[in-house]
């Protein structure tokens, strides 16, 4: 069936993917390693590690995680951990296993931490020593009975991983006191693995591959089922995006990964699409060192770089950005939130290069729509539907919404998880016999491209007139003197609900007038922010997306205080 935003698609690109060419992600990593043996797969400290290397480093521990733990097919493997070379090593291992990845964020509380560990059932951890205090915590109240322990320069050369665990301990400080005495080091596990026979297990399409859990940003996580199918299907309509930037696979290119692995949109968009396409993968530890990663940036000439809006304002904000080495750069690509106008127009001035615009979520693997790689100006539309996925937009009273009226996005696709992991009353909340309801609310314009006017949740009503945050916020945003802004929603005895706005400043002579004055001149009356504060900065994920929710929650219960 032809549908309408077909049309927008490059010239000779796919309308139509056939996803079955690999049965499982281990056929897609083989066949990875057969074609680029000797080509980088990953570098991170200046440490390669060939596509030769993570095959066998992988395979070792694999056989360890068969041979000495005896993990049984399908059992829950945890991994904590920033990018550091270990990660595709442990998760290449543990899907050759047969085993189920648990993708843990590092910075996580124990409490947080704990819930995730005991929902998955997660028998056994990979953790770096960085975080082993907080595992220390709370291991006791979970199902591990297994902690592998790694530190951070432990896949480095020897000189190299002297020093820098040696500077992360005992210089800067960033290991804190801990107890795991049944512990096995990574190194360790490679050591033992080597010599253990490995097994390649029989997987099939719809076996599970990964628990993925959702941000939390929208109440308890929970662990979205990514079956080895759901991926596979995402990283070839993840590879639409990119087809004309592909080209020829012989030909050695190079990408930046400063995202957290560990999050979906990189996990699948760099860790797996890359690996299939044979790209080398350049890791960033610590992407909030700013300026350690600038100085990162200078050494390669890339072809590739992901971010989300506030990563891609940060670089522009650093002067020694304008020195990277822009030449190669082919593919910018900005997800997890919107990018905002004033940071697509400086980034194209500044790399000659668009950010293209993908639109996903955990339960979709994540890729939905994405703007064409052939889009050249950043036009804040999230571009079509990728390849084998359908969409419909729903209103209120459930009718389908008609070009240019908003409604609530549904999907359906093979990349549509399974259901929520032991949740099946979550599961019915949005999954509809096969369509996905995202609880974001789409325009599709006449030329057939998505918008996002907001998530559900945070609509605000203003007097019966409904208010998307993301069109205040790209309205502040466009005065320069303003680094980041976030607008919510709070109680108002009149109006329902009143906008306030959250500020950090990029020059500390901007003044609350200014930004009302400025809004004034590009919002109509109901949508300028009647309250304003300045923070030094605003509570964000580790993927570096603002919580909109903490400063709401914080708002109310700072109201509820005052009134009583």
């Amino acid at each position: 069936m032809v549908k309408p935003w077909f049309k927008n698609y490059p010239e000779g690109s796919s309308v139509e993917i056939d996803s079955s060419k690999y049965e499982n992600l281990l056929d897609m990593f083989d066949k990875a390693v057969r074609e680029h043996p000797d080509r980088a797969a990953y570098i991170n400290m200046g440490q390669v590690l060939t596509f030769r290397k993570l095959e066998e480093r992988s395979r070792a521990f694999a056989a360890y995680l068969q041979n000495e733990l005896k993990l049984q097919r399908g059992e829950r493997v945890a991994l904590m951990m920033p990018n550091l070379l270990q990660y595709p090593i442990a998760l290449f291992g543990i899907l050759r296993a047969g085993l189920v990845v648990v993708n843990v964020n590092p910075l996580y509380t124990p409490r947080e931490l704990e819930h995730q560990l005991q929902d998955s059932g997660a028998t056994t951890i990979v953790v770096v020593s960085n975080f082993a205090s907080t595992l220390e915590k709370v291991v006791f109240n979970t199902n591990v009975k297994h902690v592998i322990l790694t530190r951070m320069g432990d896949q480095l050369s020897f000189g190299k991983r002297t020093l820098v665990n040696f500077v992360v301990k005992y210089v800067k400080k960033l290991v804190p006191k801990y107890k795991l005495p049944h512990a096995v080091t990574f190194r360790e596990v490679l050591s033992i693995g080597k010599s253990r026979q490995y097994v390649r297990p029989n997987i099939k399409r719809d076996d599970l591959a990964f628990l993925q859990y959702t941000g939390g940003t929208t109440g308890v996580a929970k662990g979205a089922m990514l079956s080895h199918g759901n991926i596979i299907a995402n990283v070839f309509q993840a590879a639409w995006i990119a087809e004309p930037f592909v080209g020829n696979s012989k030909k050695e290119r190079s990408a930046i990964l400063a995202l957290p692995l560990y999050h979906i949109f990189a996990l699948t968009v760099n860790c797996l699409l890359f690996i299939e396409l044979g790209i080398t993968s350049i890791l960033i530890t610590n992407p909030r060192d700013i300026n350690g990663f600038v100085k990162e940036l200078k050494k390669y000439s890339f072809s590739a770089i992901t971010g989300v809006n506030t990563l891609f304002n940060a670089l522009l904000n650093n002067e020694n950005f304008k020195e990277v080495d822009f030449s190669n750069l082919k593919l910018a690509v900005g997800g997890g939130m919107a990018i905002h106008q004033s940071v697509a127009t400086r980034w194209e001035e500044l790399t000659g290069n668009t950010i293209i615009e993908g639109y996903g979520m955990t339960e979709c693997s994540p890729l939905i729509a994405a703007c064409p790689i052939t889009v050249t100006k950043h036009n804040g539309t999230i571009g079509v539907p990728v390849p084998n996925t359908d969409i419909k937009i729903i209103k209120d009273d459930g009718s389908e919404a008609g070009l240019g009226e908003p409604g609530e996005l549904w999907v359906k696709g093979e990349q549509v998880m399974q259901g929520y992991w032991q949740r099946p009353e979550a599961t019915a909340e949005v999954l509809k016999d096969g369509w996905m309801a995202t609880g974001d609310i789409v325009v599709m314009d006449d030329s057939y491209s998505l918008r996002i006017v907001d998530r559900k949740k945070d609509l605000i009503i203003v007097s019966g007139f409904n208010v998307y945050p993301n069109e205040i916020e790209d309205v502040v945003m466009l005065n320069y003197k303003v680094l980041e802004a976030v607008a919510i929603g709070v109680p108002h005895e009149v109006s329902g609900e009143t906008i306030k706005v959250f500020v950090v400043k990029k020059d500390e002579s901007l003044t609350k007038d200014e930004i009302r004055q400025h809004c004034r001149q590009h919002l109509t009356g109901y949508k300028v922010p009647k309250e304003i504060e300045f923070r030094d900065e605003l509570p964000k994920t580790n993927v570096g997306k603002i919580l909109r929710r903490v400063l709401r929650e914080e708002e109310i219960a700072k109201r509820q205080n005052n009134h009583q």
